[in-house]
């Protein structure tokens, strides 16, 4: 695990060493600050020399101010080396899942990435910052003062032969408790992030239904259930504190027994009693800060192995079969004899023996019910998913002989779910090509029909979208997604469902702009209306994952049962509506 997080943080080698050094001399200085101390009790104030607690005086002040100036340092190295590593660790872990295929995602959840690169990571920096403070400051000042109280007085010192065994096997305890509940709270977090996530982002549909409640209920539970864990957790870890003071405090007193006895004896000055009585109270400060360490890192091991994991995760598709060099350089698509499940361990597969060829330029068609495997099939062309028997190729070679980024540069998909981002309508049609002019966006605006409403907005391709494009409707938000995929110029054109929310009579103006507008690309439009297809050069009709049946409108009139009763369905219900 440390080999897979240590180079996020090699970069920031030196602050780490640097930091290391200043908390180990802000310890070594505090530490000698009792030794002088002692000089002006035991010499200084026995005497009466004035000169000499002055001397000796000023000197702590010195070794104080220097002891402070390491602090600082200490305190900036940390820092640096902390954010540092934490912005490395969760830029790499972003990246990496930007290389995931849907089924890498979909095996984590959303929510649960979104926790590790977040909580998990700022855990994980914390306990970098605290670390270089904690773990290198407690164990020098422990060591050095356990070394200086045997000095002081070996016999006294005695006392820490049971007070340091009771302390490290109460931390033991805690930490082999504490160490599943972390895991388990950070499992929680997922849990409520989930509904959290769930609920803003359906939040149309949970008013609408008036849910509010349910949601309310569902939250209220997630939530009760990671305050129980954390309570569980943390007063766990909360129980360390007393029991560590009472074996402080019972040390303290059986020193101020045996070394008040000392004194009385005359076999140990007052001065070095009181210095003792210091370096008691550093060690045993010394070794709660060690055990608040371990309980964070414990936790921090929960969240390095949740981070490990994602960073570990191989994507399900990779370019490590393309060929240098190759170009999709027309839009003929083939599926010879293909067969796909989602799920590489099911028995049941989603599309089985699909025998497809369809030339460049053409414009395809696919109808067929709820499940019947339509989006799954045309999810292959740009690889977002990979068959797992038979071969899917475009331009004539297997689409695993392109890197991703040219193939599906080369295939643009309008998603059944229409996405827009926050931002302008500008911003938004510029992913289909950074470098459009004006021009080419009106050119692909018009192509979608998107003209007809964004000539009525007032600030026209500069309107402000708002976050997933709430200020334009359903109809609108489909359009203004193909004309951004229009503007990609690309090979193939993929419409999955995407002129659902639009009138008939617009999706007749968008599929007569795409056949004058985009004669060279192939265009497969997925719909549930029979006449946004009837007019394809090839229509595919899906049923249970295979192709039921292929050819044009009268073909599968003549010959297709499913194809002819969907037509008679839909023109029987618009004659009813007419």
């Amino acid at each position: 695990m440390l080999k897979k997080l240590w180079p996020h943080a090699r970069p920031y080698a030196k602050w780490i060493g640097v930091g290391v050094c200043c908390s180990a001399a802000e310890a070594i200085f505090e530490l000698l600050i009792p030794l002088v101390m002692s000089d002006i009790v035991d010499i200084g104030i026995a005497s009466g020399d004035q000169s000499f607690i002055l001397r000796k005086g000023g000197l702590m002040v010195v070794m104080a101010v220097v002891s402070l100036c390491f602090g600082v340092g200490a305190a900036i190295c940390s820092s640096v080396a902390g954010q540092g590593f934490g912005a490395n660790l969760r830029r790499a872990e972003y990246e990496h899942i930007q290389e995931f295929a849907f089924s890498n995602i979909e095996k984590f959840s959303t929510a649960s990435l979104v926790t590790r690169l977040t909580n998990d990571v700022n855990n994980m920096q914390m306990s970098l910052m605290m670390g270089m403070r904690l773990l290198v400051r407690a164990p020098v000042m422990l060591i050095s003062a356990l070394v200086l109280s045997v000095r002081i007085s070996y016999q006294l010192s005695n006392v820490f032969l049971v007070a340091i065994p009771l302390l490290a096997a109460v931390v033991a305890l805690i930490l082999v408790k504490v160490g599943p509940m972390f895991r388990s709270l950070q499992e929680k977090t997922d849990a409520l992030n989930l509904v959290v996530q769930e609920n803003l982002t359906g939040i149309r549909v949970v008013k609408s239904f008036v849910r509010e409640d349910h949601e309310r209920e569902k939250f209220a539970k997630r939530n009760q259930d990671l305050k129980g864990t954390s309570l569980r957790a943390f007063g766990t870890v909360v129980v360390n504190m007393p029991i560590m003071m009472l074996i402080v405090y019972g040390t303290i007193i059986a020193v101020m027994w045996f070394g008040g006895k000392m004194v009385y004896a005359g076999t140990l000055e007052t001065g070095k009693l009181i210095t003792f009585f210091t370096y008691i109270t550093q060690i045993m400060m010394s070794l709660m800060m060690v055990s608040m360490v371990f309980m964070m890192l414990t936790r921090s091991v929960a969240c390095a192995r949740r981070i490990v994991e994602v960073l570990d995760e191989q994507p399900a598709i990779t370019n490590d079969r393309a060929a240098e060099g190759a170009v999709v350089e027309n839009g003929s698509i083939d599926f010879d004899h293909v067969s796909f499940k989602y799920n590489g361990e099911s028995s049941e597969w989603i599309l089985q023996d699909v025998d497809i060829h369809i030339r460049s330029g053409q414009t395809v068609g696919i109808l067929g019910g709820t499940g019947s495997g339509k989006t799954s099939l045309v999810s292959l062309i740009p690889r977002l998913y990979e068959a797992q028997e038979g071969t899917v190729s475009v331009g004539g070679r297997p689409v695993a002989d392109y890197t991703m980024e040219h193939l599906r540069d080369a295939v643009s998909v309008v998603l059944q779910k229409n996405t827009l981002f926050s931002g302008t309508i500008r911003e938004n049609l510029l992913w289909g090509d950074p470098h459009a002019t004006e021009e080419q966006l009106w050119a692909a605006c018009r192509a979608a029909c998107a003209d007809e409403f964004l000539e009525r907005m007032p600030e026209g391709l500069d309107t402000d979208l708002g976050q997933g494009g709430v200020n334009v409707s359903g109809g609108q938000k489909q359009r203004l997604c193909i004309a951004r995929a229009i503007l990609k110029q690309p090979r193939v054109l993929i419409l999955d469902d995407s002129t659902s929310a639009v009138d008939t009579a617009t999706d007749a103006k968008i599929r007569t702009a795409f056949a004058n507008e985009l004669k060279d690309t192939t265009k497969i439009i997925i719909a549930q209306r029979v006449t946004s297809v009837m007019d394809a050069d090839l229509i595919l009709v899906m049923d249970q994952g295979r192709v039921a049946a292929q050819g044009i409108h009268s073909e599968l009139m003549a010959d297709c049962d499913i194809y002819r009763e969907v037509y008679q369905s839909q023109q029987e219900g618009a004659s009813i509506d007419g």
